[in-house]
């Protein structure tokens, strides 16, 4: 008799789809003694190993190495990086730290090159090509187009012999690199070496350049890299959000200059007959007089005010300042230009809100 296909089913092995569970089970014992040991060594090694073949890299440094630094400075441009699975990964992360500091510069995809992406590239520009192999398929297979529209190529590579080392303009050999994974096929040593020879050729371009850390603020606006070069001309009271009294001023004129000065800063500058700083009164000063009740409206500031304060420039570093602040313990400080005239003043609370302190 027949058997009906549902039968049939029934009675068939199930097809099973076995995925290997890389996670720690919850019953499993941590590793311990002599196998944590040996574990600890061996990442030991790895960290050995990668290390090892950034370390070769400075032996290969040579004529190529300043090629290519010249390829790049000529650059009218842009700077296209290109690379395929972790060479991929590092070309982004490089074209990202060229961006940063100036270049123009953009990461192709190999793949996506072959459907349109290639008109992203000009005449003009500087194609540097990342293959540990020198043979990846999509990257060789892109060559002959880059040089087709006119494209200089920078190859960083393992194999100087490869198709991408004899197709480029300048290549820049980290040599024959032992992987630091236990089958020795997992990218790791050569990822390491070619990220930094990437680095090295970076900031090489960066000091041959000569940019400042003016220019390095103005590409990061945002952000902790962006605040920490920002100046204190940027972030003080300036103009009439400046408080500035004359020593011979009476305390009563001081307070009312404080409290109706833009921001209601806590501090005023006292400056002589000559437009110079002589001193600072605070708001920690007024509540000092009125706990002793000494306090006399009526005095000249010179004889309460604190003398010989701290005083910043308006192109100090906006850091150097709030570190300033803290090591002294006060809330403002007079800012003050060659000739000792207060051109603003820096409060805490600025800082506090441009999140420097």
């Amino acid at each position: 008799m027949a058997r009906s296909p549902r039968s049939l089913a029934t009675r068939a092995p199930a097809l099973r789809v076995v995925r290997q569970d890389v996670r720690p089970a919850r019953t499993r014992r941590r590793v311990r003694g002599r196998e944590a040991s040996r574990l600890v060594a061996y990442a030991r090694g790895v960290l050995e190993a990668e290390a090892s073949a950034i370390r070769s890299l400075r032996s290969r440094l040579s004529e190529s190495f300043l090629a290519a630094l010249e390829l790049l400075l000529s650059c009218a441009g842009h700077v296209v990086l290109t690379g395929m699975g972790k060479p991929g990964f590092i070309a982004q992360k490089l074209s990202a730290t060229l961006a940063s500091t100036g270049v123009p510069s953009f990461y192709l995809h190999p793949a996506e090159a072959g459907h349109g992406d290639l008109g992203r590239v000009s005449r003009g520009d500087v194609v540097v090509a990342l293959s540990n192999s020198g043979s990846t398929e999509e990257i060789v297979r892109l060559i002959p187009w880059l040089r087709r529209i006119g494209a200089r190529i920078i190859a960083i590579t393992g194999d100087p012999a490869s198709p991408l080392a004899r197709s480029a303009d300048v290549v820049l050999d980290i040599g024959r690199i032992d992987e630091a994974c236990p089958m020795g096929l997992v990218p790791t040593a050569s990822s390491a070496a070619m990220h930094a020879m990437g680095d090295a050729l970076a900031m090489t371009l960066v000091k041959r350049r000569h940019l400042t850390s003016d220019d390095y603020a103005l590409l990061h606006p945002g952000g902790k890299l962006g605040r920490a070069a920002r100046r204190v001309f940027e972030v003080m009271r300036a103009g009439e959000a400046n408080p500035v009294v004359r020593e011979g001023a009476p305390l009563a004129e001081v307070v009312v200059v404080m409290t109706k000065t833009p921001g209601r800063p806590g501090a005023a500058n006292v400056v002589d007959r000559s437009g110079k700083l002589v001193g600072i009164f605070t708001d920690g000063d007024l509540r000092r007089l009125v706990e002793r009740g000494s306090i006399d409206f009526a005095a000249p500031v010179r004889e309460v005010m604190g003398r010989q304060p701290r005083v910043v420039k308006a192109d100090d570093l906006v850091l150097s300042a709030a570190a300033k602040m803290r090591e002294h313990k006060v809330d403002q400080l007079p800012v003050v230009d060659e000739d000792g005239r207060p051109v603003g003043l820096l409060d805490v609370q600025d800082l506090l809100a441009a999140r420097f302190v």
